[in-house]
């Protein structure tokens, strides 16, 4: 028996006007989908523990069979295991995203507005060379060197910073995505003196950046310019129970994101990376698709994680948000299944959004999401009703994300 876990992230949503009331889910044309779910187990959960902001770091992990509540130390200590940096005793790491800050330049920095957590999706090679050009910058390195702060290149938007001897004691960080076209005032780090330090890097970041060439040439393509940096997602440490002790499985994790590659490692998990994945709607479906199908070959586990939804809902592009989720119903799913069947492989599949991301705001939600599981044996009457948020009221709820590994890899 082969075991596959496929999270489109952020693909669940509310209903929008523009759709005539309809979710993203119930508007796109995914026959695969809908297909597998009117022949299996279609159901909400709860994948966002009570008390935690809604992110992808809280709710993977509850997919993964890991209790947040026990578990979680911050999202940047996941992707530094990813990235195989070493945490400093006393020391933290941070998320440190290239954004995209608007008004003009004159302006305080507070007044200043979050126009893309991505600076507008940046290539790796440009946020690469601007991220080590700033950390060597001779007015900006003595400043972070003074906090104990260094880089480490994440090529593309998402860097993380490692800090020694790092007070996270009532510090409030907030993460940019989910305050999309808002002035920063009001979301700049507080809370400690730490704060008051990272402010200032992240002040001088935004001084230095504004007129490099890079961003220049941005601006006259017609791109938006990674004109700041912004420290957010902030830990000491972590450590997760084993995936193999627990379901008796091992295997690999496909993703473009460190933070999945990162739940893997300390999972006892393969990261598996595929050079022509984007982390965006435009990843190389097939290639990732081949990934995982490799790993199925000598293990009986595969995780495949999609980031694309997300990606489009964050920059307000519903049309690739809808385009992603066809993506992963026929370009995904549809050939991983045909895949294994033509290998005469029974196999037990579940697919579902880590929590909702919302077109109206471009930021996430705490509100359940709606899985299904699929047994190819087809052992038992299906739920007879397509994939939707709606439809999944109507199937088992599970009120901890934790639930879903032990459903998977129940018979």
């Amino acid at each position: 028996m082969k075991y596959i876990l496929i999270i489109g992230d952020g693909m669940a949503d509310d209903p929008l006007p523009e759709l005539g009331g309809r979710t993203p889910l119930e508007a796109c044309r995914k026959p695969f989908f809908d297909s597998l779910s009117r022949r299996g187990v279609l159901g909400l959960a709860q994948t966002i523990p009570e008390g935690f902001p809604p992110g992808s770091d809280t709710a993977i992990m509850s997919i993964f069979g890991c209790d947040p509540a026990k578990y979680f130390s911050g999202r940047a200590p996941l992707e530094l295991a990813a990235s195989g940096g070493v945490m400093p005793e006393g020391g933290a790491a941070y998320r440190c995203n290239m954004v995209a800050l608007g008004g003009d330049e004159t302006l305080p920095f507070a007044e200043k507005v979050m126009l893309s957590h991505s600076a507008g999706s940046i290539e790796g090679a440009e946020s690469d060379e601007l991220i080590k050009w700033l950390f060597d910058n001779p007015e900006f390195a003595p400043m972070a060197k003074a906090a104990g702060m260094s880089v480490l290149p994440g090529s593309s938007f998402r860097h993380l910073a490692v800090q020694a001897d790092a007070d996270l004691a009532g510090i409030v960080l907030a993460p940019p995505h989910d305050h999309l076209d808002e002035p920063i005032g009001p979301i700049l780090p507080r809370g400690n003196g730490n704060a008051k330090a990272l402010l200032a890097l992240m002040e001088k970041a935004n001084e230095l950046l504004e007129h490099h060439p890079i961003n220049e040439k941005r601006r006259a393509e017609g791109k938006l310019p990674a004109n700041g940096i912004w420290f957010w997602a902030e830990g000491k440490g972590a450590k997760l129970p084993d995936f193999a002790g627990r379901f008796g499985a091992d295997g690999g994790v496909v993703s473009a994101v460190p933070l999945c590659h990162g739940i893997a490692v300390l999972v006892g998990l393969t990261p598996v990376s595929v050079p022509t994945a984007t982390g965006e709607w435009d990843t190389d479906y097939e290639a990732k698709t081949a990934a995982a199908l490799d790993i199925l070959k000598g293990h009986d586990f595969a995780a495949i994680h999609l980031e694309g939804p997300d990606e489009a809902t964050h920059n307000h592009d519903l049309e690739h948000k809808i385009y992603s989720v066809e993506c992963l119903s026929e370009r995904v799913a549809k050939p991983l299944c045909e895949a294994l069947r033509a290998r005469g492989e029974d196999f037990r599949l579940l697919i579902l959004s880590d929590h909702r991301t919302f077109m109206r705001n471009g930021a996430h939600g705490a509100t359940p999401v709606p899985f299904m599981i699929y047994d190819s044996r087809e052992l038992r009457p299906g739920s007879g009703l397509p994939y939707s948020e709606k439809n999944g009221e109507a199937g088992p709820f599970l009120e901890s994300g934790t639930g879903l590994m032990p459903l998977l890899f129940s018979e």
